[in-house]
């Protein structure tokens, strides 16, 4: 079974030394003090009584101060060397923020205030000042098995009962048909025009794409720079993406000439799907944008058709058993899940907050069944992408064979066109010669560049290092905080 293409582990140990580095700086008491007091300047409604530290994910670090008479309010900052993208990703999600909160009844918070890094406390970068949501855990943290270490990747709990299964996932059901029902003529990220207004004005930024750039050394150039009116042509641009990351990711991404090219093969074949609308012929009828929560944007109302793959919690492509084995459990489960969207539906018609052609529940059905699940995953995925193409995508399009996996791609070469059979080949020359020396070719944002010269220097926030080991950053990420920022106030 091909495993996950390796991450840049140069690109991951220099953007990891740099996150783990600010994230000490922000903990100095000093430095507490001007985010404490920035956010009482920008957030009154009372008297304040402590300030404190709420939690460090995979982008960003919080803080809330908590009032002896009004509501808690957080403040939070992106963190450099993980967000490569802070000031593009801030306003974004700010918008998409107050939009969720003016048009359905997803809890998510009210944002009070919100800044650029210029204009932030000690310029650590944008500021979004918002309320607390009282709350007792997180899905995760809910459906994971308890002995398990937080470290070690998430499995879903096997001694969860199936009712308190299909309760969890009720809740989840319920945001996932909201956030369905808005539609946008594009595809892309959010603008508030007005108070009532909100339109698609930017290009889609997305999770994938910000570790296309932090671990895959993708320079931002390559990444799609327009929003999209239909989601054939997304679909086109995410194919050419596949191809631009392994061109340009340095380190780690081949071990063999033959592997580069069984996944340039399945990179061009991909595209050539795309052109030919051949991956999105079936959803032709449906080009609009819904929100997606990935770096919030209007993603391809399609995605919102395959099922969520977090019912598992952990991805198929880091399935300890195998992608087989993950189709297997994740079918039973899809079913608990299926059975709780036809709940919040039928409730949702008949109190008339939702037609009968707005139901998740089939298309979800269909898209498991037809293997369409695999194409929105495949083209979001690009770490995964060569595991799920070749297992899941390649023989529906191009038929069965009887070689063995590792060596369909020699018989699809016939597929492609010389011009692009010679592509591969010098791709894979340039590949083959980078495997001899390791270096960091990297195109981080300003904040985190500036932070890799003033700790390391010039040279190394170019990137002279070698790397770590292999995991999974964005995937269960644990804190790793070792004191507890508190400041009585």
């Amino acid at each position: 079974m091909y495993p996950r293409m390796h991450y840049d582990d140069v690109a991951w140990e220099k953007s990891e030394g740099i996150s783990d580095k600010w994230v000490s700086e922000i903990l100095e008491p000093d430095t507490l003090q001007e985010a404490g007091n920035f956010l009482l300047r920008h957030h009154r409604p009372g008297d304040a009584s402590v300030f404190t530290f709420l939690g460090k994910g995979a982008y960003n670090i919080s803080f809330k101060m908590e009032y002896k008479n009004a509501n808690t309010a957080v403040i939070r900052f992106p963190q450099p060397g993980a967000t490569m993208f802070p000031e593009e990703k801030t306003p974004n999600e700010v918008a998409v923020m107050q939009y969720i909160y003016d048009q359905t009844s997803i809890p998510v918070p009210f944002v009070h205030h919100y800044t650029t890094r210029k204009e932030s406390p000690l310029e650590l970068g944008p500021v979004i000042i918002m309320d607390y949501i009282e709350h007792d855990t997180c899905m995760y943290d809910a459906l994971h098995t308890p002995e398990c270490p937080k470290e070690d990747p998430g499995t879903l709990d096997p001694n969860f009962s199936e009712a308190k299964l299909e309760a969890l996932y009720l809740e989840a059901a319920s945001i996932l048909l909201q956030l369905s029902r808005p539609s946008f003529p594009r595809i892309g990220s959010l603008d508030q025009i007005d108070d009532l207004t909100w339109e698609v004005t930017k290009r889609p930024l997305s999770m994938p794409m910000n570790s296309l750039v932090r671990l895959g050394t993708l320079p931002q150039s390559k990444l799609p720079a327009r929003t999209f009116d239909t989601t054939s042509s997304y679909m086109e641009a995410l194919a050419d993406l596949h191809i631009s990351h392994l061109i340009h990711q340095r380190n780690d991404a081949v071990d063999s000439a033959e592997d580069c090219r069984r996944k340039l093969v399945a990179r061009y074949l991909f595209r050539k799907l795309a052109r030919e609308r051949r991956l999105t012929k079936q959803w032709s009828s449906f080009d609009k944008g819904v929100v997606d929560w990935e770096f919030t944007y209007a993603a391809p109302v399609e995605f919102s058709f395959a099922p969520p793959w977090w019912l598992l919690i952990e991805k198929p492509d880091y399935w300890p058993q195998g992608l087989d084995d993950w189709c297997v459990e994740y079918g039973r489960r899809l079913q608990t899940f299926l059975r709780a969207m036809r709940y919040q539906e039928d409730k949702a018609i008949k109190e008339g907050r939702l037609k009968e052609s707005q139901r998740l529940s089939a298309p979800m059905v269909d898209s498991w069944k037809s293997g369409d699940f695999w194409i929105a995953y495949a083209a979001r995925n690009n770490f995964a992408f060569d595991q799920v193409y070749w297992h899941k995508i390649d023989q529906r399009f191009f038929g069965k064979t009887s070689s063995p996996l590792d060596d369909v791609w020699k018989d699809r070469l016939e597929s492609l066109e010389l011009e692009e059979r010679a592509e591969i080949e010098k791709v894979v020359a340039i590949k083959v010669e980078e495997m001899k020396t390791r270096e960091l070719a990297w195109d981080p944002d300003e904040h985190t560049r500036e932070l890799a010269e003033k700790h390391c220097g010039a040279d190394a926030a170019n990137g002279d290092e070698g790397g770590g080991a292999e995991a999974g950053p964005e995937d269960g990420e644990t804190d790793g905080l070792d004191k507890l920022a508190e400041l009585s106030l």
